[in-house]
């Protein structure tokens, strides 16, 4: 795979920012590695990072390059620093950049595919968090979204994990939060509701977590929706030894063969 790392500047966040992105390239001498690329544009996997972490960390945590190149899956890590992937209260708009503005200027720098069936999203604790936002927000959008042990319940993470401080500079209350368009509960409801075909959805999380019980509930909640959910759950912790593990998990569980059929 190729590897660049992305300097650029975001009008959204009115600032340079960074990304890292893995595309597919088809090798013959390479040792030790099996790519695969059908050429044209590429399945693309937006893969977002957790709360203490940057667009680097999967790169430096996981295998997620050796993963990604027998599946011939570009692999697009941005950065988005403590946002909870929000347009802040008092902050720049990370939602409006990870949404909107990312897709398009990854777009327009590589050749990803733009059909909803060949986009997916996924990520880890805050990252999983973001990741069913998207999708939930814009099932138009994403043909599948994977969570990793997600900070699925924004509310309770915002009373009981977070600072007063953070919670006001990022959501403005927490006391908001429930039925806003921050809650997974209220976007999962309000998919089920409409008639937008909906995404697949993977979310696993470790028995020995801290955010195990809000997996839970929020997984509860999905199938009684009757919302197409993957669940998985194991022992493991909020650690990367968990997450490299169920990377692998998520990567095998795209529906990724039609997406490469269409190039």
């Amino acid at each position: 795979m190729a590897f660049i790392d992305c300097h650029f500047f975001s009008e959204s966040l009115g600032l340079s920012t960074s990304m890292y992105v893995l595309l597919p390239q088809t090798t013959v001498g390479q040792i030790g590695l099996n790519n695969r690329s059908t050429g044209g544009k590429h399945p693309v996997l937006f893969l977002l990072h957790g709360l203490s972490d940057d667009h680097t960390i999967w790169l430096r945590r996981t295998s997620i390059e050796r993963y990604a190149a027998p599946l011939g899956l570009a692999v697009v890590m941005p950065a988005v620093h403590r946002s909870f992937y929000a347009d802040m209260a008092s902050g720049p708009k990370y939602w409006t950049f990870v949404s909107e503005e990312l897709p398009a200027i990854a777009r327009s720098f590589f050749p990803l595919a733009e059909e909803r069936e060949r986009t997916f999203v996924a990520g880890l604790s805050m990252g999983g968090y973001g990741a069913l936002k998207l999708a939930l927000r814009h099932p138009e959008r994403f043909g599948a979204a994977a969570s990793l042990s997600g900070a699925t319940d924004i509310e309770a993470m915002a009373r009981d994990r977070l600072s007063r401080e953070e919670t006001a500079a990022i959501f403005g209350s927490a006391d908001s939060l429930r039925g806003s368009d921050n809650d997974l509960f209220g976007l999962a409801s309000g998919l089920a509701r409409s008639d937008a075909e909906q995404p697949k959805l993977y979310q696993c999380c470790g028995t020995e977590d801290f955010l195990y019980e809000d997996n839970i509930r929020f997984r509860d909640h999905c199938r009684k929706l009757g919302l197409e959910l993957t669940y998985e759950e194991e022992p493991g912790a909020h650690d990367w030894g968990y997450w490299d593990r169920k990377i692998q998990s998520a990567l095998n569980w795209l529906p990724l063969e039609s997406g490469l059929a269409n190039n």
